[in-house]
């Protein structure tokens, strides 16, 4: 079967996905390029400061992104085949994930650019509000715990982490550089775009030149080292004003995914290898985990991801300069991010079942897969997958700054902290959870030791898709109560719901029976499943008894 035929159908798909379904929803929602936005009505200079579409969506793009988009399709493909990844990332991507991106951009624009939790409160009510915010906030903690500890990981990495991460350092710099080039000196987007593009190539390849080793601390491991250098630039990142920092680099950023782009398409389009892997594997992957629901809480990002509406209403919607803008923005950043999916899963259809390459991590089966697409352009190999390499760090890296600043908004609307002295305080209580847990290691059931977080990582997947559907269920409502047609977020809801639910009972299961075995009682997988069940039916049951209530229009 011809890759490339493949890549061609499913970009045509997206394609009338956008131009066809995501302008129904614009109907639907009335978007009104006249009504001021609150980036213009609250523009304060730090966090509220219009954008215009291109750069916004640059910048909205690479904080959703990530590795998500990477990781999970590569994992479902080796584990099911690459048909019913592909489906999911296709099918979910147009209807469920853009949807769920689009609906929440546009409601917190229409909400004073106010978080999903504070569209909760008003239209379900302040107990949902309140339990929808600490599950919101706790997932920010354990996303940041997480990729601050991946991120220090690649860096204190001794063969190739100096100089991953002196490329890092620069990139940054030159981020802060084009922010006072645009802002103080009123430097427009194509001249400063076509200054500092050069400039990020060049970083990229002087960076493994001086590679930025810290000194060694007897009795500490290099990546704690990495870990309190990155969660301090967590702490300065949040507080900036957006326009010095996070908009420019999440432009910079956006770059990177854009190149991955087009040279994944460039390869696909040139003749890549066949298609080698199976299609379908069965319906349980070798570990004995199902497909039905495991399939849709693996593949997140790339086809549907709670922490995009986090994104979506928490610095995007701040930045919004037009309501029209919410559609790119919003739905089509969805779709880029189920590109970018399409091409990491393509990076395991071309490997022959038996080919070792198979059993690596994630992130290196998608270095050498694209690295083969770029060779075909003429690219050396080892170059290509060095690009690939800092591209993948580059991607967990502007999540962080992203993810912090959500959870300061999160702490200000809790506690009600104003100025910069409340910017800072609920920053480094943000921050205490992450400094804590990144020294916390566990034992894994193969004997291993490894950072608590990634024994959460299962039930992290299912929170995040948990997290959508809740998501969905708050926007379902206000739809229903300003009426407005609300079908399209609420059947979305319901099939997250289902499937989420269904993958925490799997969990749960899991459990019940090592538990029958004679295991032990404790099990904080268990438990928190456990309250991800209960917080999911809680909120699901507030918001059907929300939707009976009378309509409030707005």
């Amino acid at each position: 079967m011809s890759l490339t035929l493949i890549a061609v159908v499913v970009l045509a798909l997206f394609l009338a996905g956008y131009l066809g379904y995501s302008r129904f929803l614009a109907r639907k929602f009335c978007l009104d390029d006249a009504r001021p936005t609150p980036a213009v009505t609250q523009s304060d200079g730090v966090d509220f400061v219009p954008a215009g579409a291109p750069f916004l969506l640059g910048q909205h793009f690479s904080a959703i992104a990530a590795a998500g988009p990477i990781v999970g399709p590569i994992l479902a493909g080796l584990a099911f085949g690459w048909l019913p990844a592909l489906l999911w990332i296709v099918l979910g991507a147009i209807f469920i994930g853009a949807v769920h991106d689009f609906s929440s951009l546009f409601g917190s624009v229409r909400h004073r650019a106010q978080s999903v939790a504070q569209i909760v409160q008003e239209h379900i009510g302040r107990r949902a509000y309140l339990l929808f915010l600490l599950f919101i906030w706790l997932s920010l903690v354990y996303v940041i715990t997480a990729f601050a500890d991946l991120t220090s990981s690649s860096f204190a990495d001794p063969v190739s982490g100096g100089g991953v991460a002196s490329s890092s350092i620069l990139y940054l710099a030159l981020a802060v550089a084009m922010g006072v080039c645009m802002t103080r000196f009123n430097m427009r987007l194509g001249p400063a775009t076509a200054l500092f593009l050069p400039l990020l190539a060049m970083v990229i390849w002087v960076g493994p030149g001086v590679p930025v080793v810290l000194p060694a601390v007897q009795g500490v491991r290099p990546v704690l080292l990495w870990d309190a250098v990155v969660l301090g630039y967590c702490f300065l990142a949040s507080i900036l004003p957006v326009w010095i920092l996070l908009q420019p680099r999440g432009y910079l950023g956006g770059v990177f995914l854009y190149v991955s782009l087009i040279v994944g398409i460039l390869g696909l389009a040139m003749g890549a290898a066949p298609v080698r892997y199976p299609a379908f594997t069965g319906f349980s992957s070798a570990t004995g985990m199902p497909l039905f629901p495991i399939l849709f809480v693996t593949v997140a990002c790339g086809a549907c991801s709670g922490f995009h509406g986090l994104v979506c209403s928490g610095t995007t919607s701040k930045q919004v300069a037009k309501e029209g803008d919410c559609r790119l923005i919003g739905y089509g950043g969805m779709l880029l991010e189920g590109v970018v999916a399409l091409i990491a899963l393509a990076t395991v259809m071309i490997l022959a079942p038996s080919d070792p390459t198979a059993l690596l991590s994630p992130d290196r089966i998608y270095a050498q897969g694209l690295a083969s697409f770029v060779e075909r352009l003429g690219v050396a190999k080892e170059l290509a997958t060095s690009f690939v390499l800092l591209a993948f760090a580059t991607f967990i890296f502007d999540t962080l700054d992203v993810a912090t600043r959500l959870g300061r908004y999160i702490l200000q609307e809790i506690f009600g902290f104003q100025g910069e002295r409340g910017r800072k305080r609920a920053t480094l209580l943000t921050l205490a959870l992450p400094a804590f847990f990144v020294t916390v290691t566990v034992t894994d059931p193969s004997g291993k030791v490894v950072p608590a977080w990634k024994a959460f990582w299962t039930v992290f997947g299912t929170s995040n898709q948990l997290l959508a559907a809740l998501t969905l269920l708050g926007l379902s409502v206000w739809l229903k109560k300003s009426g407005k047609p609300w079908w399209f977020a609420a059947v979305p809801c319901l099939f997250m719901m289902a499937t989420t639910l269904w993958a925490l009972g799997i969990l749960l299961n899991g459990w019940w029976k090592k538990l029958a075995a004679g295991g032990p009682i404790a099990d904080p997988t268990a438990v928190a499943s456990l309250l991800l069940m209960a917080l999911g039916l809680a909120l699901l049951w507030e918001g059907w008894w929300a939707i009976r209530s009378p309509a409030s229009a707005r």
